[in-house]
């Protein structure tokens, strides 16, 4: 498997393949790092050190951010900074992520 391209497939099974029930890293490079999140009827993720993407990969429910919430399907794109208390809440069983953590730990820049 090349290590600059991943396919859903290729998460998914790669999901099913880890000790880790909910996520799996696929690939990583300076501070970026890609995942596949699968949460499981509750997301029980706190903050993060870095910036992060959601890009979602399949289903549908609600994000909560800061405060507010949005909808959020299949092809949607998530952005959190740093830091920012956040979570999916009553999202479908099919739903899952892609998840690109990026930048220096506080989302500061150099």
């Amino acid at each position: 498997m090349a290590n600059f391209k991943i396919s859903l497939e290729d998460a998914v099974t790669r999901l099913k393949e880890t000790d880790q029930a909910t996520f799996t890293t696929l690939m990583q490079h300076g501070s970026m790092s890609v995942e596949y999140y699968k949460p499981e009827k509750v997301d029980h993720q706190q903050p993060h050190k870095q910036d992060e993407l959601y890009i979602i990969a399949s289903g549908s429910g609600f994000f909560f951010r800061n405060g507010d919430t949005v909808t959020c399907k299949t092809g949607d794109v998530l952005f959190v900074p740093a830091s920012m208390e956040h979570r999916f809440i009553d999202f479908t069983e099919d739903f899952a992520t892609w998840v690109i953590f990026y930048g220096n730990e506080g989302g500061e820049m150099q």
